[in-house]
């Protein structure tokens, strides 16, 4: 292909969900994106995991095997092309880091959990680029294996993001773990959704929408038996569809005996209670129709993708606000920023620290005195509880646990406590990044007007060595950068200050 006319990025991106895993490629060109592949398989991780929330041996290998059948589509394919996510099963299973080192070397690319509001972002986006062609404010329902994510947006921008704990697996062991359908089981499931409904209703209500979406498996089955059954048009759901296929689920009487035309078998034993929650959504915000739209998580996340590392990069907008909120001081951030700037700029290449690790850098500067919101006291330990507990859009858990070690690793004693508790493969390269942020706070520790020129870093293996020419005539600039290295030595680190 010749340059004028440049060859499409390839994208690929797993969801990792309760019920199903999917997998999606696509090129992106021409500011398109176009499908190369699309797959989806039943796992029901959900149904794995035990009273304690501790996923079984066998869904394990269920979710190792179908990994194993995607593998071959990402092939080749550079790290910053993929995007694996796991959803609420993954969010809940206290031994998911089991599953994850096993997943991330058979597929050679790193698994991110993602929380329930992000899922809820993404099958927005996802969503909304489906239904481009649609104007006004649209209500997205996306039912899921162990969770229910309801937006409200308009175009491309979400108004309110909320996951809710039902999920068609989790409601079918909850409520109909005996295999049989009964009206008192499908009413105890559907006052359960109403329930977890109830929060968001009336808030929900007013803000409003036109339009009321589906997607993903449960609304697209649902969708698929009425028109089967000539109960509402092709993708379009009906109260009195609903109120029917209910009627027709509970004839059935087991779990084992549900059978519909449109209905693939697969999907036949968690059917009943993704009805009962679709059945209570319309109930609670008086629905009478719904439109299936094809764009879910999965295609949010390849959409999200592209976005970062651009001015769309939804994180960079959600640090902003966040440094907004809690008053930073602007100048002092940004100082702090150049330096770790013109620092890892000196080193990168040694160490091996990729853009987007660079880019966590800048982050973490920006960001490093946000706990003072709080309190004086301890705040870099504020600042990374904020970082790490709040809902950030465009963020994973470990890409928020990342950020949150940065900040909290800034100055004092360095936290290998918290290094540890990092995935093993971030370890090295984040302390690395911890120790340049601690370098750039020390080196601004007075609050300068602008930050300061001219500091030459080299690094050799694990050593750091620091020009201290502009320091000479700055006594405390000289006692703080003595006592980084200090603080570097008792971590196991080398930080050499030339004279």
């Amino acid at each position: 292909m010749s340059s004028r006319y440049p060859a499409p990025r390839r994208l690929a991106a797993i969801d990792l969900g309760s019920n199903s895993f999917h997998l999606l490629v696509a090129n992106h060109y021409a500011g398109q994106l176009q499908v190369v592949a699309k797959l989806g398989e039943k796992v029901q991780l959900a149904a794995g995991l035990d009273e304690d929330e501790r996923l079984d041996d066998d869904a394990m290998q269920r979710a190792l095997d179908c990994l194993e059948r995607f593998a071959p589509y990402l092939s080749g394919l550079a790290a910053s092309d993929v995007r694996i996510v796991g959803t609420n099963a993954l969010r809940a299973a206290r031994n998911r880091q089991a599953l994850i080192d096993r997943a991330e070397a058979l597929i050679g690319h790193p698994i991110e959990i993602i929380a329930g509001r992000e899922e809820a972002r993404l099958i927005y986006l996802g969503a909304a680029h489906a239904l481009a062609e649609v104007h006004g404010r649209r209500l997205i329902v996306d039912i899921g294996g162990g969770s229910t994510e309801l937006i409200i947006g308009e175009r491309f921008e979400p108004l309110a993001l909320e996951s809710l704990h039902m999920g068609c697996v989790a409601y079918t062991q909850r409520f109909f773990a005996n295999g049989d359908i009964s009206e008192k089981a499908f009413r105890a499931a559907e006052l359960a959704a109403l329930s977890e409904l109830a929060n968001i209703r009336r808030p929900y209500q007013e803000l409003g929408w036109q339009d009321p979406v589906g997607s993903s498996g449960t609304i697209k089955a649902i969708a698929a038996v009425q028109a089967a059954s000539g109960d509402a048009p092709e993708g379009m759901i009906t109260r009195q569809g609903l109120k029917n296929l209910r009627g027709r689920l509970l004839k059935c009487k087991k779990l084992d005996k549900v059978a519909m035309e449109g209905l693939k078998s697969d999907r036949a034993r968690v059917f009943p209670a993704g009805v009962a929650i679709l059945c209570a959504i319309f109930e609670a915000f008086d629905l009478e129709r719904m439109r299936y739209s094809d764009g879910a998580l999965r295609e949010g996340v390849l959409y999200d993708l592209l976005g970062r590392n651009t001015t769309e990069d939804s994180r960079a907008a959600a640090l902003l606000t966040l440094r907004r909120r809690f008053d930073v001081d602007a100048r002092q951030a940004n100082n702090v920023r150049a330096t770790a700037d013109h620092l890892v700029t000196q080193v990168a290449d040694h160490w091996s620290l990729s853009q987007e690790q660079c880019q966590f850098l800048a982050w973490g500067a920006e960001l490093h005195e946000i706990g003072l919101a709080i309190s004086h006291s301890q705040f870099h330990r504020h600042g990374a509880y904020l970082l790490e507990n709040s809902d950030l859009a465009g963020f994973s858990r470990p890409e928020q646990q990342a950020l949150a070690f940065l900040v909290r690793a800034h100055r004092r004693k360095f936290p290998g406590k918290e290094l540890d508790a990092l995935p093993a493969a971030a370890r090295t390269a984040y302390a690395r990044l911890a120790r340049l942020l601690r370098l750039a706070v020390a080196l601004n520790h007075s609050r300068p007007e602008q930050p300061p020129r001219d500091v030459t870093l080299r690094a050799d293996g694990e050593t750091l060595y620091v020009d201290l020419d502009q320091a000479s005539d700055q006594p405390l600039l000289s006692a703080d950068l003595e006592q980084e290295a200090l603080y570097q030595r008792n971590a196991g680190f080398r930080l050499e200050l030339s004279r």
